[in-house]
Protein backbone atom coordinates (compact mmCIF):
# COMPACT_ATOMS: atom_id res chain seq x y z
CA UNK A 1 0.00 0.00 0.00
CA UNK A 2 1.67 3.24 -1.01
CA UNK A 3 1.20 6.13 1.86
CA UNK A 4 1.98 8.85 -0.15
CA UNK A 5 -1.24 8.02 -2.06
CA UNK A 6 -2.97 7.65 0.93
CA UNK A 7 -1.74 10.97 2.62
CA UNK A 8 -2.57 12.95 -0.69
CA UNK A 9 -6.03 12.67 0.29
CA UNK A 10 -5.89 15.11 3.10
CA UNK A 11 -5.87 18.79 4.30
CA UNK A 12 -2.53 19.84 4.10
CA UNK A 13 -2.27 20.25 7.72
CA UNK A 14 -3.22 16.90 8.74
CA UNK A 15 -0.77 15.36 5.15
CA UNK A 16 2.11 16.86 7.16
CA UNK A 17 1.53 14.85 10.55
CA UNK A 18 0.74 11.88 8.74
CA UNK A 19 3.97 12.43 6.64
CA UNK A 20 5.99 12.96 9.86
CA UNK A 21 4.68 10.04 12.14
CA UNK A 22 5.78 6.88 11.80
CA UNK A 23 2.44 4.60 10.67
CA UNK A 24 2.11 1.43 9.73
CA UNK A 25 -0.59 2.02 6.31
CA UNK A 26 -0.56 -2.27 6.24
CA UNK A 27 -1.94 -2.68 9.56
CA UNK A 28 -4.01 0.79 9.50
CA UNK A 29 -7.66 0.19 8.47
CA UNK A 30 -9.59 3.60 9.31
CA UNK A 31 -8.09 7.25 9.66
CA UNK A 32 -11.10 9.19 11.07
CA UNK A 33 -12.05 12.87 11.09
CA UNK A 34 -15.00 14.95 12.93
CA UNK A 35 -15.26 18.60 13.16
CA UNK A 36 -14.14 20.42 16.19
CA UNK A 37 -12.72 16.74 17.46
CA UNK A 38 -9.37 14.64 17.45
CA UNK A 39 -8.52 12.74 14.24
CA UNK A 40 -8.38 9.63 15.01
CA UNK A 41 -6.59 6.33 13.86
CA UNK A 42 -7.66 2.99 13.84
CA UNK A 43 -5.75 -0.36 13.88
CA UNK A 44 -6.31 -3.80 13.78
CA UNK A 45 -5.29 -3.29 17.58
CA UNK A 46 -7.50 -0.41 18.39
CA UNK A 47 -7.22 3.25 18.17
CA UNK A 48 -5.09 5.67 18.21
CA UNK A 49 -4.62 9.91 17.87
CA UNK A 50 -2.35 11.45 15.35
CA UNK A 51 -0.31 13.73 17.41
CA UNK A 52 1.22 17.17 16.80
CA UNK A 53 4.76 17.56 18.01
CA UNK A 54 3.94 18.45 20.93
CA UNK A 55 2.12 15.45 21.57
CA UNK A 56 -1.25 16.51 21.85
CA UNK A 57 -4.20 15.05 19.55
CA UNK A 58 -4.60 17.51 16.24
CA UNK A 59 -8.09 18.79 16.56
CA UNK A 60 -9.72 18.78 13.04
CA UNK A 61 -11.37 21.97 11.82
CA UNK A 62 -14.17 23.06 9.59
CA UNK A 63 -11.17 23.90 6.72
CA UNK A 64 -9.87 20.33 7.22
CA UNK A 65 -13.03 18.51 6.05
CA UNK A 66 -13.74 21.09 3.24
CA UNK A 67 -10.18 21.29 1.94
CA UNK A 68 -10.06 16.78 2.29
CA UNK A 69 -13.31 16.75 0.39
CA UNK A 70 -11.75 19.23 -2.35
CA UNK A 71 -8.70 16.69 -2.88
CA UNK A 72 -10.51 13.40 -2.89
CA UNK A 73 -12.86 14.61 -5.21
CA UNK A 74 -9.71 16.32 -7.45
CA UNK A 75 -11.54 19.45 -6.62
CA UNK A 76 -14.72 18.14 -8.73
CA UNK A 77 -17.46 17.57 -5.88
CA UNK A 78 -20.32 17.59 -8.01
CA UNK A 79 -18.87 14.83 -10.31
CA UNK A 80 -19.50 12.57 -7.05
CA UNK A 81 -22.93 13.79 -6.91
CA UNK A 82 -24.54 10.21 -7.14
CA UNK A 83 -21.90 8.49 -4.41
CA UNK A 84 -22.51 11.17 -2.24
CA UNK A 85 -25.99 10.16 -2.29
CA UNK A 86 -24.99 6.70 -0.18
CA UNK A 87 -23.08 8.50 1.88
CA UNK A 88 -19.35 7.61 0.53
CA UNK A 89 -16.81 8.05 -2.82
CA UNK A 90 -14.63 5.88 -3.90
CA UNK A 91 -11.17 6.66 -4.96
CA UNK A 92 -8.15 5.23 -6.51
CA UNK A 93 -6.68 2.45 -4.82
CA UNK A 94 -9.70 1.01 -4.12
CA UNK A 95 -9.92 3.22 -0.48
CA UNK A 96 -13.49 4.38 0.80
CA UNK A 97 -14.36 7.69 2.00
CA UNK A 98 -17.49 7.96 3.81
CA UNK A 99 -19.02 10.94 4.98
CA UNK A 100 -22.11 12.37 7.29
CA UNK A 101 -23.68 15.38 7.69
CA UNK A 102 -27.47 17.37 6.47
CA UNK A 103 -28.84 15.07 4.17
CA UNK A 104 -31.45 16.93 1.69
CA UNK A 105 -34.07 15.13 0.73
CA UNK A 106 -36.39 15.59 -2.21
CA UNK A 107 -40.02 14.06 -0.62
CA UNK A 108 -38.51 10.54 0.13
CA UNK A 109 -35.47 10.71 -2.02
CA UNK A 110 -32.07 11.55 -0.82
CA UNK A 111 -31.17 14.38 -2.89
CA UNK A 112 -27.62 15.26 -1.47
CA UNK A 113 -25.40 16.36 2.09
CA UNK A 114 -24.32 19.53 3.09
CA UNK A 115 -22.38 20.86 6.37
CA UNK A 116 -20.29 17.55 5.90
CA UNK A 117 -19.14 16.91 9.94
CA UNK A 118 -17.42 13.40 9.60
CA UNK A 119 -15.02 12.25 7.12
CA UNK A 120 -13.90 8.54 7.20
CA UNK A 121 -11.46 6.97 5.01
CA UNK A 122 -11.32 3.39 4.96
CA UNK A 123 -8.07 1.72 3.66
CA UNK A 124 -9.17 -1.21 1.41
CA UNK A 125 -6.74 -4.16 2.49
CA UNK A 126 -6.22 -7.77 -0.08
CA UNK A 127 -4.54 -10.35 1.49
CA UNK A 128 -4.34 -13.10 -1.37
CA UNK A 129 -4.48 -16.78 -0.26
CA UNK A 130 -6.59 -16.25 2.45
CA UNK A 131 -9.22 -18.13 1.26
CA UNK A 132 -6.85 -21.08 0.57
CA UNK A 133 -7.98 -23.33 3.40
CA UNK A 134 -11.84 -23.51 2.28
CA UNK A 135 -11.12 -23.40 -1.68
CA UNK A 136 -11.12 -27.17 -1.78
CA UNK A 137 -15.06 -27.11 -0.16
CA UNK A 138 -16.05 -24.35 -2.74
CA UNK A 139 -14.95 -25.97 -6.21
CA UNK A 140 -13.79 -28.81 -7.67
CA UNK A 141 -13.11 -29.69 -11.57
CA UNK A 142 -16.24 -29.65 -12.80
CA UNK A 143 -18.24 -28.62 -9.45
CA UNK A 144 -18.65 -24.97 -7.90
CA UNK A 145 -20.88 -24.99 -4.20
CA UNK A 146 -23.36 -22.16 -3.67
CA UNK A 147 -21.59 -20.43 -0.57
CA UNK A 148 -22.34 -18.00 1.82
CA UNK A 149 -19.58 -16.86 4.19
CA UNK A 150 -21.25 -16.00 7.48
CA UNK A 151 -19.44 -13.85 10.41
CA UNK A 152 -20.21 -10.84 12.20
CA UNK A 153 -18.88 -7.37 11.56
CA UNK A 154 -15.50 -7.02 11.20
CA UNK A 155 -14.06 -10.24 11.38
CA UNK A 156 -13.01 -10.51 7.35
CA UNK A 157 -16.15 -11.52 5.01
CA UNK A 158 -15.55 -9.60 2.42
CA UNK A 159 -11.45 -9.96 2.76
CA UNK A 160 -12.50 -13.90 2.23
CA UNK A 161 -15.20 -12.97 -0.32
CA UNK A 162 -12.26 -11.17 -2.74
CA UNK A 163 -9.95 -13.92 -2.62
CA UNK A 164 -12.76 -16.67 -3.01
CA UNK A 165 -13.83 -14.90 -6.42
CA UNK A 166 -9.94 -14.30 -7.11
CA UNK A 167 -8.87 -18.10 -6.73
CA UNK A 168 -12.82 -19.01 -8.93
CA UNK A 169 -11.30 -16.71 -11.87
CA UNK A 170 -7.97 -17.29 -12.10
CA UNK A 171 -8.19 -20.89 -11.49
CA UNK A 172 -5.50 -22.80 -8.27
CA UNK A 173 -3.91 -25.88 -8.54
CA UNK A 174 -5.29 -28.23 -11.45
CA UNK A 175 -8.30 -26.55 -11.10
CA UNK A 176 -9.81 -24.41 -14.33
CA UNK A 177 -11.01 -20.98 -13.76
CA UNK A 178 -14.47 -19.94 -14.49
CA UNK A 179 -16.17 -16.64 -15.15
CA UNK A 180 -17.28 -14.77 -12.21
CA UNK A 181 -20.09 -11.81 -12.29
CA UNK A 182 -20.11 -9.60 -9.34
CA UNK A 183 -21.99 -6.89 -8.11
CA UNK A 184 -20.23 -4.53 -6.04
CA UNK A 185 -23.19 -2.41 -4.50
CA UNK A 186 -21.05 -0.15 -2.25
CA UNK A 187 -17.77 -0.55 -4.09
CA UNK A 188 -15.65 -2.72 -1.42
CA UNK A 189 -15.21 -6.17 -3.51
CA UNK A 190 -13.19 -4.58 -6.28
CA UNK A 191 -12.51 -0.57 -5.28
CA UNK A 192 -13.66 0.35 -8.77
CA UNK A 193 -12.17 4.00 -9.64
CA UNK A 194 -13.72 5.41 -13.13
CA UNK A 195 -14.96 1.87 -13.71
CA UNK A 196 -11.45 0.03 -13.29
CA UNK A 197 -10.81 -2.51 -10.08
CA UNK A 198 -8.25 -1.47 -8.02
CA UNK A 199 -8.69 -5.13 -6.66
CA UNK A 200 -7.23 -8.03 -7.37
CA UNK A 201 -10.64 -9.96 -8.55
CA UNK A 202 -9.36 -12.12 -11.26
CA UNK A 203 -9.10 -12.35 -14.87
CA UNK A 204 -12.37 -13.70 -15.70
CA UNK A 205 -14.37 -11.84 -13.88
CA UNK A 206 -16.72 -8.88 -14.56
CA UNK A 207 -17.62 -5.97 -12.02
CA UNK A 208 -20.96 -4.09 -11.84
CA UNK A 209 -20.21 -1.39 -9.82
CA UNK A 210 -22.33 0.55 -7.66
CA UNK A 211 -24.97 -1.00 -8.66
CA UNK A 212 -28.17 -2.38 -6.50
CA UNK A 213 -27.54 -6.16 -5.93
CA UNK A 214 -31.16 -7.40 -7.07
CA UNK A 215 -31.04 -5.26 -10.20
CA UNK A 216 -27.28 -6.34 -11.05
CA UNK A 217 -27.76 -9.79 -10.20
CA UNK A 218 -30.21 -10.25 -12.92
CA UNK A 219 -27.86 -7.56 -15.42
CA UNK A 220 -25.28 -10.33 -14.98
CA UNK A 221 -27.63 -13.45 -15.92
CA UNK A 222 -28.73 -11.62 -18.60
CA UNK A 223 -26.48 -10.04 -20.72
CA UNK A 224 -22.74 -11.52 -19.31
CA UNK A 225 -23.22 -15.38 -19.00
CA UNK A 226 -21.63 -15.72 -15.60
CA UNK A 227 -20.77 -19.23 -14.30
CA UNK A 228 -20.80 -17.96 -10.81
CA UNK A 229 -22.24 -14.42 -9.64
CA UNK A 230 -20.92 -13.10 -6.20
CA UNK A 231 -22.55 -10.26 -4.13
CA UNK A 232 -21.86 -8.88 -0.60
CA UNK A 233 -23.93 -8.48 2.33
CA UNK A 234 -27.21 -9.88 1.51
CA UNK A 235 -29.62 -8.54 3.43
CA UNK A 236 -32.81 -6.28 1.54
CA UNK A 237 -35.85 -8.42 0.48
CA UNK A 238 -35.75 -8.03 -3.15
CA UNK A 239 -31.86 -9.04 -2.85
CA UNK A 240 -33.12 -12.55 -1.48
CA UNK A 241 -35.76 -12.98 -4.52
CA UNK A 242 -32.64 -12.35 -7.23
CA UNK A 243 -31.16 -15.10 -5.34
CA UNK A 244 -33.76 -17.26 -6.12
CA UNK A 245 -33.52 -16.08 -9.78
CA UNK A 246 -29.89 -16.86 -10.00
CA UNK A 247 -30.30 -20.20 -8.42
CA UNK A 248 -33.15 -21.39 -10.63
CA UNK A 249 -30.98 -19.97 -13.79
CA UNK A 250 -27.88 -22.72 -13.17
CA UNK A 251 -25.76 -20.06 -12.16
CA UNK A 252 -23.65 -20.61 -8.91
CA UNK A 253 -23.88 -17.75 -6.04
CA UNK A 254 -21.33 -16.74 -3.81
CA UNK A 255 -22.58 -14.41 -0.74
CA UNK A 256 -21.76 -13.28 2.67
CA UNK A 257 -24.47 -12.53 5.62
CA UNK A 258 -23.85 -11.01 8.70
CA UNK A 259 -24.70 -13.03 11.92
CA UNK A 260 -23.40 -14.69 14.99
CA UNK A 261 -23.74 -18.21 13.82
CA UNK A 262 -25.61 -20.27 11.15
CA UNK A 263 -27.99 -21.50 13.24
CA UNK A 264 -28.86 -17.23 14.01
CA UNK A 265 -29.11 -16.68 10.33
CA UNK A 266 -31.17 -19.71 9.16
CA UNK A 267 -33.83 -18.24 11.45
CA UNK A 268 -34.31 -15.36 9.65
CA UNK A 269 -37.45 -15.80 7.25
CA UNK A 270 -36.02 -15.40 3.99
CA UNK A 271 -32.98 -17.99 4.96
CA UNK A 272 -35.16 -20.40 6.66
CA UNK A 273 -36.88 -20.38 3.46
CA UNK A 274 -34.44 -21.11 1.30
CA UNK A 275 -33.27 -24.03 3.14
CA UNK A 276 -36.92 -25.61 3.61
CA UNK A 277 -37.27 -25.72 -0.18
CA UNK A 278 -33.62 -26.94 -0.41
CA UNK A 279 -31.74 -24.04 -2.39
CA UNK A 280 -29.36 -24.20 0.66
CA UNK A 281 -28.54 -28.14 0.26
CA UNK A 282 -24.92 -27.27 -1.41
CA UNK A 283 -23.94 -24.17 0.61
CA UNK A 284 -20.75 -24.60 1.83
CA UNK A 285 -21.32 -22.34 5.71
CA UNK A 286 -18.30 -20.77 7.14
CA UNK A 287 -18.27 -19.48 10.53
CA UNK A 288 -15.72 -18.03 13.15
CA UNK A 289 -15.58 -20.42 16.30
CA UNK A 290 -13.38 -18.80 18.41
CA UNK A 291 -10.61 -16.23 18.24
CA UNK A 292 -7.54 -17.48 17.26
CA UNK A 293 -4.50 -16.81 19.41
CA UNK A 294 -0.91 -17.56 19.87
CA UNK A 295 1.55 -16.62 22.09
CA UNK A 296 2.12 -13.41 23.20
CA UNK A 297 -1.27 -12.57 22.51
CA UNK A 298 -4.38 -12.03 19.81
CA UNK A 299 -4.01 -11.73 16.09
CA UNK A 300 -3.97 -8.46 14.45
CA UNK A 301 -7.16 -8.39 12.03
CA UNK A 302 -4.37 -8.21 8.99
CA UNK A 303 -2.92 -11.22 10.45
CA UNK A 304 -6.40 -13.09 11.29
CA UNK A 305 -7.11 -13.35 7.73
CA UNK A 306 -4.13 -14.59 6.52
CA UNK A 307 -4.47 -17.20 9.71
CA UNK A 308 -7.47 -18.58 8.57
CA UNK A 309 -5.00 -20.86 6.17
CA UNK A 310 -2.46 -21.83 8.55
CA UNK A 311 -4.57 -22.32 11.83
CA UNK A 312 -7.86 -23.74 10.79
CA UNK A 313 -8.77 -25.56 13.85
CA UNK A 314 -9.86 -22.52 14.77
CA UNK A 315 -12.44 -23.10 11.66
CA UNK A 316 -15.10 -25.43 10.30
CA UNK A 317 -16.99 -25.73 7.44
CA UNK A 318 -20.11 -27.27 6.77
CA UNK A 319 -20.67 -29.59 4.14
CA UNK A 320 -24.45 -29.72 2.72
CA UNK A 321 -25.32 -32.68 5.15
CA UNK A 322 -24.29 -30.48 7.99
CA UNK A 323 -21.10 -32.17 9.33
CA UNK A 324 -18.28 -30.62 10.12
CA UNK A 325 -15.12 -30.89 8.41
CA UNK A 326 -12.15 -29.94 10.61
CA UNK A 327 -9.01 -28.34 8.31
CA UNK A 328 -7.07 -29.05 10.59
CA UNK A 329 -6.61 -32.75 10.19
CA UNK A 330 -6.29 -32.41 6.41
CA UNK A 331 -3.33 -29.95 7.48
CA UNK A 332 -1.51 -32.18 9.60
CA UNK A 333 -1.90 -35.45 7.34
CA UNK A 334 -0.67 -33.07 4.81
CA UNK A 335 2.26 -31.92 6.10
CA UNK A 336 3.36 -35.05 7.60
CA UNK A 337 3.21 -36.62 3.70
CA UNK A 338 4.81 -33.42 2.17
CA UNK A 339 2.21 -32.71 0.04
CA UNK A 340 -0.13 -29.33 -0.86
CA UNK A 341 -2.84 -30.07 1.66
CA UNK A 342 -5.35 -28.68 -0.93
CA UNK A 343 -4.47 -32.37 -2.86
CA UNK A 344 -5.34 -34.45 0.24
CA UNK A 345 -8.38 -32.42 0.85
CA UNK A 346 -9.96 -33.01 -2.71
CA UNK A 347 -9.75 -37.20 -1.79
CA UNK A 348 -12.32 -35.93 0.96
CA UNK A 349 -12.80 -38.05 4.33
CA UNK A 350 -11.11 -41.45 2.52
CA UNK A 351 -7.93 -39.64 2.97
CA UNK A 352 -8.10 -39.33 6.25
CA UNK A 353 -9.05 -42.55 6.91
CA UNK A 354 -5.93 -44.51 4.92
Amino acid sequence: MEASQIQNLFAGNIRRLLVQTEIDYDRLYEIRLRAGRPLFLTYDKGECFLRTKGRDPYVVTREDLKETLEYVSGYSLYAYEDELRQGYMSVQGGHRVGVTGKVILDGDRIRGMKYISCINVRLAHQIPGCADAVMPYIRKEKWTAHTLIISPPRCGKTTLLRDVIRQLSNGFGKIPGVTVGVVDERSELAGCYQGIPQNDLGMRTDVLDCCPKAQGMQMLIRAMSPAVVAVDELGKEEDFRAVEAVIHSGCRLIATAHGENVEAVLATPFFAGLKKCEYLTDILFWEKKKEPVLSGGFLTEGEFHAEICRHSHDFYCRDRHGDCKEYGAYKKRAESEKIPVADLMFKGDSALRQ
